[in-house]
């Protein structure tokens, strides 16, 4: 494989409780294909109840979400 079909690595992790943690070079887009966030980090809502979906606000916390 030449460096130039090398494919960025994007690593994702659900946490304990929380957020899905994205990181790498990524970009999170929109039904309406407008990108929302590119990387290196973002976390994503997991818990349905973030005021600022599709990212996570902490609320997961104050509502009591498990995993």
């Amino acid at each position: 494989m030449s460096e130039s079909d090398h494919q960025p690595i994007v690593t994702v992790t659900p946490t304990k409780d929380g957020p899905v943690m994205l990181s790498g070079s990524f970009e999170v887009v929109d039904s309406d294909g407008t990108v929302l966030k590119t990387g290196p980090r973002a976390a994503l809502c997991r818990c349905g109840q973030s005021g600022n979906k599709p990212f996570c606000d902490g609320t997961h916390s104050k509502v009591g979400f498990e995993s």
